[in-house]
């Protein structure tokens, strides 16, 4: 094998080595662009959440809780291209309210995350009777879904497989001069 054969190898393997540990994964996920009421705000009881995104979602859900882990959502969370609207079950009570949210980008990935909010004077007693327990609890920070580590293990594999097959074509050419 010639010498500028092995230095052209050489600079193959080394541009593919420099591609594959600065390639950044393209992500097309959403994030919460604003939230209303605020994150850690202090508000009078508000009717409703709104949790507006960067682009469009689908399949929201929005858990409202307070310090008890009582519920306070009404219904079903309504998308609407990147606005999640959820209603809150009667006026809240003073006091810390966190938000759990779920939503599918439209990548198809599951994007959740959480907030907390403060009500303050509000007229609104804290029901007699606790609601059931929560089945499920929304717990995380924004953008916890990620599948970035099959691509990076993807690409590393195709690097691999290039590096292989350039020694393979380099022995061959060295057996044919």
């Amino acid at each position: 094998m010639s010498r500028a054969t092995l230095r052209g190898a050489a600079g193959i393997a080394a541009l593919a080595a420099v591609l594959a540990t600065t390639a950044v994964p393209a992500s097309a996920h959403t994030a919460l662009t604003s939230a209303s009421p605020e994150k850690d705000s202090t508000v009078a009881a508000p009717s409703q959440i709104v949790l507006t995104y960067g682009d469009p979602v689908r399949l929201p859900r929005v858990v409202v809780t307070d310090g008890s882990r009582r519920q306070y959502q009404a219904g079903s969370a309504r998308a609407v291209d990147n606005k999640v609207t959820q209603a809150v079950n009667g006026t809240l009570p003073n006091g810390t309210y966190t938000v759990g949210w779920r939503v599918v980008a439209s990548d198809g990935h599951p994007v959740e995350g959480t907030y907390t909010f403060t009500v303050q004077g509000s007229s609104g007693a804290v029901p007699p009777v606790a609601p059931s327990p929560v089945r499920k609890t929304i717990v995380g920070t924004e953008d916890q879904g990620n599948s970035s580590g099959w691509l990076w293990i993807g690409l590393i594999a195709l690097v691999v497989a290039a590096g292989a097959g350039a020694v393979a074509w380099f022995r061959r050419s060295s057996a044919q001069d």
